[in-house]
């Protein structure tokens, strides 16, 4: 094992000062030299330290507005030099290159930047190139150096200040370094995605780390989530989240968006599928017909409403086991009845935007493509059949095919007065899902009489809108788009059934 390495000098510059101080006292108590410049420097000086200024050092000021202060050999050379090389030795005592083994560095916040809705000029001015230098640089010579990376680290270089009386070993080093490449690397893939914007064709994605969840998809694997969770719900209640229970939040998510801004929805989902779903006047009522689609597929699922829950439909749903409630609001009464079940999950739903592009793994890669945004309307509604829909129908129609956007393909779904009455979902047939769907229906006592029937996919074969009109449907919207489209219309006409195109596909993979 390498020996340990003292503290003997310190290069600090950060943008944001909270937290240094306990650092700063630190330093004194270890008599550490300390280099900084600018608004750093009068901070440090305000907290009792004494400062060698960097223009001191290197015989110029800062310049250009302040762009211009660390950059210059005296400071890099300081870095940089190999204390093992005797070459590197003699040429920073022939230049009058002091020895740096501590740097401390807070990045301009671009991020935070680009949240505030800033202009583009003060976006510009928030890269930094001082700071992400002396991070790499620092990061480079790891063997000598330990750098600090961001604020996140200070407790660890507290640690080591105190715990090792300012001494670090290798694997302290080693470990820093590791943490400064990962912010400099996130911290350049923002400032290329900012820049990119749509144009971009390259997948460049980056998180500084990621948050450990229960479990994997099965209990005997890991599973963790990269992203801003806190920034999309406020969580009240509940055990950690696994795998599992996070792919059914964000399908249960994308669903809900769907019906933003209408009247009472309550969404109740399975394995990323909806087993009930309900638009009524009341929150209430809303649960009640979203729980009757299939109340025993609801057992373990994760709720959804677009709406306040209230204490009415907080005892109802207090009689069925669920992993995981989700709400934009609740009522505080509702709030203490759910949390009466220890582990149940409850989150507020903050307002906030989906990634624009969707990504998954595949073989050695990813596959990445647009979010599916279209919603199909009546607007756009092609009726190719003489029998037409009435209103509630037509209703009907763009609620189902809401519905058969978010499910899993193949499927079938069946709807009457905006609730789900069943789906077929995820088979290799589309008469199979449509066979699942009729299935399904009966058992929970649905009569199909006047529902409605919505498609992902277009219908190759008549043999589906025959099956349908069997059991009553009257009214049915798929893409089109078939080469045998005809043989579908042909039957519908001769049935008195309606038909309409979307034009828009909707698989779900």
């Amino acid at each position: 094992m390498k020996e340990m390495k003292r503290i003997e000098s310190a290069l600090i510059s950060v943008f944001n000062k909270d937290g240094l101080e306990p650092i700063i006292k630190e330093l004194i108590r270890l008599g550490v030299t300390i280099y900084s410049t600018g608004g750093t420097q009068t901070a440090i000086e305000a907290m009792g330290g004494t400062v060698v200024a960097v223009e001191d050092l290197t015989s110029y000021p800062s310049i250009l507005g302040g762009r211009v202060k660390t950059l210059h050999p005296k400071v890099f050379g300081g870095i940089l030099g190999r204390r093992s090389m005797k070459d590197d030795i003699n040429q920073m005592e022939e230049f009058g290159i002091p020895a740096i083994d501590l740097v401390i560095v807070d990045l301009y916040p671009f991020e935070a930047t680009l949240a505030s809705g800033a202009s583009h000029e003060e976006i510009i001015e928030k890269i930094d190139i001082g700071g992400i230098s002396l991070i790499r640089a620092a990061a480079k010579n790891y063997n000598d150096i330990v750098i600090v990376p961001s604020q996140s680290q200070y407790l660890n270089l507290l640690n080591l200040l105190q715990e090792q009386d300012g001494c670090s070993r290798e694997e302290d080093r080693k470990a820093l370094a590791a943490e400064a490449f990962n912010v400099s690397s996130h911290y350049d893939t923002m400032i290329h995605r900012y820049f990119a914007g749509d144009a971009d064709i390259m997948l460049k994605e980056s998180f500084l780390g990621g948050t450990a969840l229960r479990y994997g998809e099965n209990p005997h694997q890991r599973g963790y989530f990269f992203g801003d969770f806190d920034s999309m719900f406020d969580k009240l209640h509940g055990k950690a989240l696994s795998f599992n229970n996070m792919l059914d939040v964000d399908a249960a998510v994308q669903l809900m968006k769907e019906f933003e801004g209408d009247e009472p929805t309550f969404a109740i989902l399975k394995h990323n599928n909806a087993c009930g779903l309900a638009t009524r006047k009341t929150m209430h009522e809303a649960y009640k017909d979203a729980l009757a689609g299939d109340p025993v597929s609801a057992f373990g699922g994760v709720l959804i409403a677009n709406g306040t829950i209230d204490q009415a439909t907080a005892q109802e749903i207090n009689e069925l086991f669920c992993e995981v409630i989700i709400a934009p609001k609740y009522e505080k009464e509702a709030i203490d009845v759910l949390m009466t079940k220890k582990n149940r999950v409850i989150l507020i739903q903050k307002h906030s935007q989906l990634p624009r592009m969707m990504v998954r793994t595949a073989l050695n890669g990813f596959l990445a493509q647009d979010r599916d945004l279209h919603t199909d309307q009546i607007s756009g509604f092609e009726a190719v059949t003489a029998e037409l829909a009435n209103e509630r129908e037509l209703e009907d129609l763009v609620f189902a095919n809401k519905l058969v956007k978010h499910t899993k393909s193949n499927t079938i779904v069946f709807a009457k007065n905006k609730q789900l009455l069943a789906s077929g979902t995820g088979q290799t047939s589309r008469v199979d899902a449509l066979s699942q769907a009729v299935h399904k229906a009966k058992s929970f006592g649905f009569d199909l009489n006047g529902a409605v029937m919505a498609s992902d996919a277009f219908f190759p074969f008549p043999d589906c809108v025959e099956l349908a009109g069997n059991e009553g449907i009257h009214a049915v919207v798929q893409p089109g788009g078939s080469v045998k489209d005809d043989l579908s219309i042909t039957y519908c006409n001769e049935h008195k059934m309606a038909m309409y195109f979307t034009g828009y596909r909707h698989f779900k993979h």
